[in-house]
């Protein structure tokens, strides 16, 4: 098939399109950025021009769903597909997102299931995240990489202090509303594969907070009040929480090296290494750490991250918080070791620190798992299996 892939900066889309090539796929570039995801017009016209000057497109693709992509599409009556690598993806609650003509892949199951809620007729997938092995797999590791990256315990991730208006909003909220907040979120950060803080919002909070928030929805979206607030300021607040808890605990117990851009002062005991080089480094850094934490963000309600899949893509033994999907794809203790609290997780940490043996062969097994069944040539294939089976009903 013939498909125009709108790029605008996600990591994401030179391995879809690799991907896509590799299974026989013509892949034609449109890489003009958007000033606007919404309304830009200019895109709009030039978008549906680059398409009329290419003959016989199946589909229109892009990583996260883009409105104004959509409403291209649905001048050109031509099928547009999005797989979200953002959890959430605001964009979602667009109007445009409920036409015929989009197809939307969620790596997170459970977000699918929502939006299926609210849009019934939609065409709307779950399509878990994946691996590229040409960059993750295919590395020689040399002695001074080991030297280099080598350390008990690694994150490469963000804080997320530094995410959405949360820490701002924290800052002028009343006491009374701040410890309805906080209730909630310590409850939160105690329960581990399971997210309720939705479901905690009552109406009268809701009302409360947005006018706390300047909130403001734009003439197209849909005003889903208790969704935003629960996965915009508890889901970044929890993760930042949860974040700095976990790798305060480790670091204070086990040599721990950070990835990340955040800022560490509440971390006397991180090692802040920095940015990490998502081609050249996260592969050696995950292969030379003997433990790889995977701290999924609260925003997500049952999915696995990309994060995760790359960890095992690169043959790093990894432990990760525990999310209901795991156990779907990946065999406990076998692929994948996991942890439902901070305590559980110190005492696994230091078990296979010392159980060298077996956290190899667990590597060794996710790895193999992976590069099976996880690769973006095999998502490609689902999403278009998905979507011709759609076509053909």
């Amino acid at each position: 098939m013939k498909l125009i892939f709108c790029y605008w900066g996600n990591m994401m889309e030179d391995k879809f399109t690799e991907a896509f090539r590799r299974l026989g796929h013509e892949v034609i570039p449109f890489e003009q950025e958007f000033v606007e995801k919404d309304y830009d017009t200019d895109y709009l016209k030039n978008l549906v021009s680059f398409v009329h000057a290419n003959e016989n497109v199946s589909f229109v693709l892009s990583i996260n769903f883009i409105p104004i992509i959509s409403r291209a599409c649905k001048f050109l009556n031509m099928p547009y597909l999005s797989w979200l690598c953002d959890c959430p993806c605001y964009s979602c609650y667009s109007n445009t997102f409920a036409d015929a003509h989009n197809h939307t892949f969620f790596f997170d199951k459970m977000h699918a299931e929502r939006f299926r809620t609210v849009y019934p007729q939609t065409n709307i997938y779950y399509l878990p995240g994946a691996c590229d092995p040409v960059r993750f797999a295919n590395n020689v590791i040399s002695d001074m990489d080991y030297e280099t990256y080598g350390c008990d315990v690694s994150f490469v991730g963000s804080l997320y202090s530094e995410k959405g208006t949360h820490q701002r909003i924290s800052e002028t909220l009343p006491p009374y509303l701040m410890g309805y907040v906080d209730g909630i979120i310590n409850a939160q950060l105690n329960v581990y594969g399971y997210n309720f803080m939705e479901e905690s919002l009552d109406e009268s909070f809701i009302e409360e907070f947005k006018k706390h928030m300047e909130w403001q929805v734009p003439p197209d979206y849909m005003d889903d009040a208790r969704s935003v607030i629960a996965d915009y300021y508890f889901g970044y607040r929890c993760t930042m929480l949860d974040r700095i808890a976990t790798l305060d605990a480790v670091s204070r117990t086990f040599n721990t090296d950070l990835y990340t851009t955040s800022d560490t002062s509440m971390l006397p005991y991180v090692n802040n290494r920095g940015i990490a080089d998502s081609n050249i480094m996260l592969p050696k850094i995950y292969k030379c750490s003997k433990v790889n934490l995977e701290i999924a963000s609260k925003t997500f309600k049952s999915g696995m991250t990309l994060r995760l899949f790359e960890i095992m893509c690169a043959g790093g033994f990894v432990i990760a918080n525990y999310q209901t999907e795991i156990p779907d794809y990946f065999t406990v203790d076998k692929d994948v070791v996991v942890y439902e609290s901070i305590p559980d997780l110190l005492n696994k940490i230091d078990y296979y620190l010392t159980h060298e043996d077996e956290r190899m062969e667990i590597a060794a097994n996710g790895q193999q798992k992976v590069l099976e069944h996880h690769t973006y040539d095999v998502r490609v294939r689902q999403m278009i299996d998905k979507v011709i089976g759609d076509f053909n009903t």
